[in-house]
Order: structure tokens, then C-alpha cells, then sequence
């Protein structure tokens, strides 16, 4: 029963993978994520439903659209794996036991809205370098309320972690802006605190750490390689984003490893 569980857990992530696929086309141009239903971006054909199962569609149709053959980029099958294979990590290390109970039940649901949200700022963040207050506010809200019932998190540590993970990017803001340099956007100040929320202060603080490293090396070998040029704008919130992912799964482990040097250092 908990393989099924895990593999219902997977496909469930296919299909959100294949709505945070809508979300990353259609919150930077504006467009309702309702109407128009999903149709071709190249003809403008509408998609019959027989032809946007998640995954198999797009292995069916050997990547290109049904009726004008256009090609069918490859992020569409990627995000859709992507969301499947967090929502079935997040299942097998967030399950504790079997049949789950309520709070089992209200946690995985808080963790696959976290993920969603979050797959989705990684790519439009890329794609379009914007971080839609549609996801990052409501999330907010969201990580604030499910800290009464989930296990990583309190009530308190939650606050303090949206607290924090909004002032740690707003001093540099200022003290870039001081220089009259841009490091980041307001949109990474509303992640963190999006990220914060879910994962409490702990999480935002590692969050922001990985978040830099990645960046800086990165982003650094993307200048270098590519633009040569130091203020080429990046994608800050993709790496905030697949830092975040690496904090809530492997986040208590560091601190553990941490605290466990800092002892034996002593």
C-alpha cells in the first residue's frame, strides 16, 4: 500500500506538474490560468483533452503539436517529471506512517503547495526573471497557517522565519542601492519571506546561503563563459527556489552535522 501511495504520489505530481506548466506560461503575460483552455502558443489550436495527459501526450506526439507540428519545448515534460519526482521525495520522507492520519495528510498537502509554488518561481523566474505576487503572497499566507500543524515548524518559528527572510534581503537592497547597484529584486524579498514561512527561520537563513552560493558560482561561470559582463542580470530566485527545496529535505540534517562540529570543536 505505501508503494501505491508513492506512485499515486507521482502522478498526482505529473499533474501538477503539468498546471505549474500553465502557471509558468501564463502569470508573466497576464492571462487567466481559466479561460482560454490550453491550446497551442504557435496555431492557436485548441488541445483536446486526449491530447494533454501529462507526460504520455508529450511522448506521443514525439514533442511537436498535433495539428501544426511545431515543436513543443522541452521545459513542458521536464516540469511535469520535475513535480512528480518532488511530490513522491517529499511522500517518502515525509510519511511516518501508514494509513496516514489527518496532520500526515495536511502536511504532505503543505508540502506539495510549498513545491508547486515553488517549481513554478524557479521558472518564471528564469524564463522571464519575474516572481508573480499571485504565488509569492498567498504563499506567504499559506506557510504561516500550516506552521500549526506541520512538524519541520512552529507558529512562532514561522513568523520569525518571514520576518527575517524579508529584512536579510532588503538590507542588501539598500546597501546596494547605496552604490547604485541592483543585486536583487523585490519579488526575492517575497520569496524568502514565502520560504521563511514554510520552512521557519532556520530554513530561510540556509535557504539564503545556499541561494548565494549557488548563485555566485553559477551565475559567476555564466559571466564569464557567456555575457562577460558583472551586471548582467540572474535569476536570483531560481536559485533562491532549488535552495529552498534543498533546505526543507536535507535542511535538519545540516544542522544536526553542524551543531554535532561545533560541539566536538568546543
Amino acid at each position: 500500500m505505501v508503494t501505491l501511495l508513492l506512485v499515486f504520489a507521482f502522478l498526482l505530481g505529473l499533474c501538477f506538474g503539468s498546471f505549474a506548466n500553465v502557471l509558468i506560461y501564463r502569470l508573466p503575460e497576464r492571462i487567466s490560468i481559466i479561460k482560454p483552455p490550453s491550446h497551442c502558443p504557435k496555431c492557436g489550436k485548441e488541445i483536446p483533452f486526449y491530447c494533454n495527459i501529462p507526460l504520455f501526450s508529450y511522448i506521443f506526439l514525439l514533442g511537436r503539436c498535433r495539428f501544426c507540428k511545431a515543436k513543443i519545448s522541452f521545459r513542458y515534460p521536464f516540469v511535469e517529471i520535475f513535480v512528480g519526482v518532488l511530490f513522491w521525495f517529499a511522500t517518502y520522507n515525509f510519511l511516518p506512517q501508514y494509513p496516514p492520519s489527518l496532520q500526515t495528510i495536511l502536511e504532505l498537502l503543505s508540502l506539495y503547495i510549498f513545491l508547486l509554488f515553488t517549481t513554478v518561481l524557479i521558472f518564471t523566474d528564469l524564463e522571464h526573471q519575474i516572481l508573480p505576487d499571485k504565488l509569492t503572497l498567498p504563499g506567504i499566507v499559506i506557510g504561516l497557517i500550516s506552521s500549526f500543524w506541520v512538524e519541520w515548524t512552529k507558529p512562532l518559528d514561522s513568523l520569525l522565519g518571514a520576518l527575517l527572510g524579508a529584512l536579510v534581503p532588503s538590507i542588501l537592497i539598500g546597501i546596494y542601492a547605496l552604490r547604485k547597484i541592483e543585486a536583487m529584486g523585490w519579488g526575492d524579498v517575497k520569496l524568502m519571506a514565502m520560504i521563511g514561512a514554510f520552512l521557519g527561520w532556520k530554513g530561510a537563513l540556509l535557504t539564503f546561503l545556499i541561494g548565494s552560493v549557488l548563485g555566485a558560482v553559477v551565475g559567476g561561470i555564466y559571466i564569464l563563459v557567456v555575457t562577460k559582463d558583472r551586471r548582467t542580470p540572474l535569476p536570483f530566485g531560481t536559485f533562491l527556489g532549488i535552495a529552498s527545496m534543498v533546505s526543507l529535505f536535507w535542511g535538519e540534517k545540516f544542522f544536526d552535522w553542524y551543531y554535532g562540529v561545533s560541539n566536538w570543536s568546543f
